[in-house]
C-alpha cells in the first residue's frame, strides 16, 4: 500500500503515468515535460497559459525548471518496481490507489493483489491465472465461457458446451494443461533434432570465420610485403636513375673538358695570329725601305705554317658525342637487376624455356629461337622415340622439378591450341599421347573464342571468355598448383589446378587448325 501511494506522487496528473523527464511551473506543480508542452502549445492557439492543476493564469508562456531530484526519485522507484511497470495489471479491487495484481480469475474477469486473492472464494473453483487484462481470448467468442478443452482434430481451444453441443461434439478433446503439456514434449522434441543443425551450422560458421580472419591476416601481410616490394623499389629506382645520370654527368664532364680545353688552345693560337697580324699591318705602313728590310721581327709564312705557332704538329682527339648506347645499357641492366631482385623477393623464378624439336610433331613448325611453335605442312626430321606421332604437339627443353615459376604465352588467336604442363613419362602415339586424354599432363585448351581446362579426359569449359591473347602459368612445383591466368587489365584468374607430382615436369604445347603459340620467358 506504501508504494501504492508513493505511486501516487509519482503520477503525471496529465498521462497518470510516472514521470518522464520532470519540470515544474511557478505555481510548484510538476508534469511531465512533453506533457505540459503540449498542453501550453495548444493554450498558445487559445491566448492564454494557465497550470492545468491549480489553474493558475500566467500573462505569458511560463518558463518550465527542471526537477532533478524528483527524477532520480522516479528512476529509483521505477527499479525496485520491475513486476508493476513491466505487466501494469492492478488489483480490481483496490480502488484508493492502484496495487499490483498476482493472480486474475478468469471467471469473475478481474485481477486481484494478495489480500483480495486471499478473500476470493476458493470453493466456486474458478480458473485463476497470471495477471492479465485480456479476457476475450480466454473465454470461448461462441458461449462467452472460460476455454477449458482442446480438440487436437480441429486445433481449437474449446468450453465445456462446445464439447457438449457445439460442432466439436464427439471429438476427442484434453485437457488444456495436458494438451499444452503434449505440445512442449513436441516443441523439445524438435528443439533436440535442431540443436545438432544449429551446431553444425555454428561450426560451418566458426569454420567460414576463420578463414575470414586466415585471409584477412594474408591480405595483411600481403600488403606490407607489397608495401616493402615496392619501398625498395623505390630506392632502387632512385640509385638507378643516380647511375644513369652520373654517367651521364661523367660523358658530359669529360667531353666537356676535351673540348673546353682545345678552345683554350685555340684562343691562345687566335691571340697569338692577332698579335702577329698586327705587327705585321704596321709593318706594312712603314714607307722607309731600309727600316722596313731590316726589320728583323718579320717572317713571312704560309697560313697554318708558322714554326712559331703553338701546338704545331699536335693532333687533339675527342669525344664527338655522348655514348648513349652506354647510357641505354646502364638502365637496362639497373632495371633489369630491380626485376630480378623483385622476382627473388617473390620467391618466383622466370625459366627460360626453349621448345624441343626433337619431341615436337612433324606438323609442328618450331621457330629460329625455338620459342614459336606453328601448326604447319610435315616437317622433314629424323626418325626419334621420343617424337610425338599422334597429335601435333611437343615438349619443352626445360625440366621443373621445384619451386615457383612463372612465364607468358601468347596464342595468335588462330585455329585451335592449348598449353600446360606434362611428365616426360607421356605416351608418344596413339590416344593416350593426347593431353587431354591421360593422367600425366593438365592443360588449358584455347579454341573459338572459349577456354577449356583438361585433364585424364575430364573437360571443364569456363565461364570467361578470351578477351586477350597473352596468358600468364604460375606452377608452385611443391604445393602442387597450376594455374593459368587472363593478361588483362586487370589480370583474371582462369584456372588452378591442384596435383601431387610425382614425376619433373615439361612445358607442353598443342596446336591445330594453323594455329601459333610462342612463349615468352
Amino acid at each position: 500500500m506504501v508504494s501504492a501511494e508513493l505511486r501516487d506522487e509519482l503520477n503525471c496528473s496529465i498521462c497518470l503515468s510516472l514521470y518522464t523527464d520532470p519540470v515544474s511551473l511557478r505555481c510548484g506543480h510538476n508534469f511531465c515535460r512533453s506533457c505540459i508542452v503540449s498542453v501550453l502549445d495548444a493554450q498558445e492557439a487559445a491566448g492564454g497559459y494557465s497550470c492545468p492543476d491549480c489553474r493558475a493564469e500566467y500573462p505569458e508562456r511560463p518558463a518550465l525548471e527542471k526537477k532533478r531530484k524528483l527524477r532520480n526519485i522516479v528512476e529509483r522507484f521505477s527499479s525496485t518496481q520491475p513486476d508493476m511497470e513491466e505487466t501494469r495489471i492492478f488489483c480490481t479491487y483496490c480502488i484508493k490507489s492502484p496495487v499490483p495484481a498476482v493472480r486474475t480469475c478468469l471467471h469473475c474477469e478481474s485481477s486481484l493483489c494478495d489480500d483480495h486473492l486471499t478473500a476470493h472464494n476458493k470453493a466456486l473453483d474458478h480458473i485463476l491465472t497470471e495477471p492479465t487484462g485480456s479476457f476475450g481470448n480466454k473465454k470461448c467468442s461462441h458461449h462467452k465461457k472460460v476455454l477449458e478443452y482442446y480438440c487436437p482434430q480441429d486445433s481449437a481451444c474449446l468450453c465445456v458446451s462446445c464439447c457438449l453441443v457445439g460442432e466439436h461434439r464427439g471429438h476427442r478433446v484434453e485437457l488444456l494443461d495436458e494438451a499444452s503439456e503434449k505440445k512442449i514434449r513436441k516443441l523439445r522434441e524438435y528443439l533436440d533434432e535442431l540443436n545438432p543443425q544449429k551446431a553444425e551450422i555454428q561450426a560451418k560458421v566458426q569454420n567460414l570465420q576463420d578463414r575470414k580472419r586466415n585471409i584477412q591476416e594474408k591480405a595483411s601481410d600481403n600488403k606490407k610485403k607489397t608495401s616493402k616490394i615496392f619501398m625498395d623499389i623505390k630506392k632502387k629506382l632512385e640509385m638507378a636513375e643516380e647511375k644513369v645520370l652520373n654517367e651521364v654527368s661523367r660523358q658530359e664532364e669529360k667531353i666537356v673538358s676535351q673540348i673546353s680545353h682545345l678552345i683554350k688552345k685555340l684562343e691562345i693560337q687566335k691571340d697569338e695570329l692577332s698579335r702577329k697580324m698586327h705587327h705585321v699591318e704596321e709593318m706594312c705602313h712603314v714607307t722607309d725601305p731600309i727600316r722596313f728590310l731590316q726589320e728583323n721581327d718579320i717572317t713571312v709564312c704560309s697560313p697554318g705554317g708558322d714554326e712559331d705557332t703553338e701546338g704545331k704538329g699536335e693532333h687533339v682527339t675527342f669525344e664527338e658525342d655522348l655514348d648513349e648506347v652506354l647510357i641505354s645499357l646502364t638502365l637496362h641492366r639497373s632495371m633489369r637487376d630491380i626485376v630480378t631482385n623483385v622476382t627473388s623477393e617473390l620467391g618466383v623464378h622466370i625459366p627460360d624455356i626453349l621448345l624441343d624439336v626433337d619431341t615436337a610433331h612433324r606438323r609442328v613448325k618450331l621457330s629460329e629461337d625455338l620459342k614459336t611453335a606453328t601448326d604447319s605442312e610435315e616437317q622433314e626430321r629424323p626418325e626419334s622415340s621420343g617424337r610425338f606421332v599422334t597429335c601435333s604437339q611437343g615438349l619443352s627443353r626445360c625440366v621443373l622439378s621445384s619451386g615457383r615459376h612463372y612465364w607468358e604465352v601468347e596464342w595468335d588467336q588462330i585455329g585451335e591450341c592449348g598449353i600446360g604442363l606434362s611428365y616426360p613419362s607421356i605416351e608418344m602415339e596413339g590416344r593416350q599421347s593426347g593431353i587431354d586424354n591421360n593422367d600425366k599432363s593438365w592443360y588449358l585448351d584455347m579454341y573459338n573464342r572459349e577456354y577449356k581446362v583438361w585433364h585424364n579426359s575430364d573437360v571443364l569449359a569456363l565461364s570467361v571468355k578470351p578477351t586477350c591473347p597473352t596468358l600468364g602459368v604460375f606452377l608452385d612445383y611443391e604445393a602442387g598448383r597450376l594455374s593459368f591466368y587472363e593478361l588483362c587489365d586487370p589480370i583474371r584468374h582462369l584456372h588452378t589446378f591442384t596435383a601431387s607430382f610425382t614425376e619433373p615436369l615439361h612445358v607442353v604445347f598443342w596446336v591445330n587448325n594453323g594455329a601459333s603459340v610462342t612463349i615468352r620467358s
